[in-house]
């Protein structure tokens, strides 16, 4: 693909919906064979930890933003006119990594690309999945380089940053949607990896065994080439990026309903001034909070304040309105009410017919799309977007 100018002067001023039990195909259900988790704690280290962990159970790439017209930076007044979402993941396979075939599932991977279109209220889809296998599919262990097809997601410096700053990912979803929408981007991250939980380490239950190593790249600014039923625009666009990777988040197939999950709620905010919000909850079966958590960094006049990490105590996530999707039935929250240590914000989705069905890779459907922070005012803060699983089923990673 072309190298894009990433150096435009507005620049220079911002999961897991995985199935690991099993991974569909159009024909049959591929059965994985999971062994038992271990709590493997280590310090992140990059440009290593940009790359794939195949060791670890399931792991995946989340890049998700807006895309807005015009070359003015983007602020409190920008509208956006597209979402998008891109997300790789990988799953340790059932056959052993000592396996003597090339052709063998050691690792599977799937791939979700959606386009948002707010003005029209509407949203196009497609997802992939495939065997880990040369030309086909991959995901590098030394730095962030996945791909599917004419699908990737790709890093690389664009000058000296070990803590991730000026990281250059240039990401593309080419052919989706039955080749409705193509999708090129080049984002540069103007701000250190953001080390979620301690350093890293995100708890995700009451459970030792409940974690995820989990980073996020937030505040990439960039360019963006959509051609969409035919007709190419040129775009601005601000996103974030998640990686984690982990054995278990939910909760062991043998616990105690009180100590499982069966989805989450997620929600990742780039601020118009910088900083960034992350929250998100772990629920039970009757609808309660088994695990909150979350983080909000500030960022003023170019320089980037410390990470504050929230405790579960410390999260409060009220439900303010619900979508009923007429496909699965489910009824999904698309405003809230945030209480954080920070402040108390509100959520608003900018659409809310936004349900997937991943039927056809992960196994089940699960509500994202692009959202807005406001505060108790009503004035709007920044933009991201808000992902909920497990109201159309529950989510079965063991």
């Amino acid at each position: 693909m072309q190298a894009w100018n990433t150096g435009s002067h507005w620049l220079q001023r911002r999961r897991l919906l995985f199935l690991a039990a099993a991974a569909a195909t159009d024909t049959a259900k591929i059965a994985i064979a999971v062994p038992q988790p271990s709590a493997r704690r280590s310090p992140l280290s990059f440009p290593r930890d940009f790359g794939a962990h195949p060791q670890s159970r399931l792991e995946w790439w989340y890049l998700s933003g807006l895309l807005f017209d015009g070359d003015a930076p983007i602020d409190a007044q920008s509208q956006p006119r597209y979402g998008f979402q891109l997300t790789f993941f990988r799953v340790r396979g059932p056959a052993a990594a000592e396996h003597p075939s090339n052709f063998a599932a050691r690792q599977l991977m799937m791939a979700h690309a959606v386009l948002s279109d707010i003005g029209a209220a509407s949203l196009s889809h497609d997802q992939r999945i495939a065997r880990q296998f040369p030309g086909l599919a991959h995901a590098s262990e030394q730095d962030c380089d996945v791909q599917m097809g004419a699908w990737f997601l790709r890093r690389k410096d664009s000058r000296e940053g070990k803590d991730g700053t000026a990281s250059h990912y240039a990401a593309a979803m080419q052919g989706s949607s039955h080749g409705r929408f193509d999708l090129a981007l080049q984002l540069l991250a103007l701000q250190p990896t953001l080390l979620q939980g301690e350093a890293g380490f995100s708890r995700k239950g009451p459970g030792a065994e409940q974690f995820s190593h989990y980073y996020s790249q937030v505040q990439l600014q960039g360019e963006a080439r959509l051609k969409l039923e035919g007709r190419q625009s040129n775009l601005r666009a601000l996103a974030w990026l998640d990686h984690e990777w982990s054995d278990q988040l939910l909760g062991a197939a043998e616990a105690r309903s009180a100590d499982k999950g069966v989805g989450w709620d997620w929600m990742g905010i780039n601020l118009h001034d910088g900083a960034a919000l992350t929250l998100f909850r772990l629920r039970r079966a009757d609808g309660s909070t088994l695990w909150s958590g979350g983080s909000y960094r500030t960022a003023s006049a170019g320089l980037v304040g410390e990470a504050q990490n929230f405790a579960p105590e410390q999260v409060s996530m009220q439900v303010l309105k619900t979508w009923r999707s007429p496909t699965s039935q489910a009824q999904y929250p698309v405003a809230w009410r945030l209480q954080t240590p920070v402040a108390t914000f509100t959520l608003h989705a900018l659409i809310e017919a936004q349900e997937i069905d991943a039927r056809a890779s992960t196994g089940m459907r699960y509500w994202e799309g692009p959202a807005e922070l406001r505060n108790a005012t009503g004035k709007r803060l920044g933009l991201g977007y808000l992902e909920m699983t497990g109201y159309a089923g529950a989510v079965k990673l063991a």
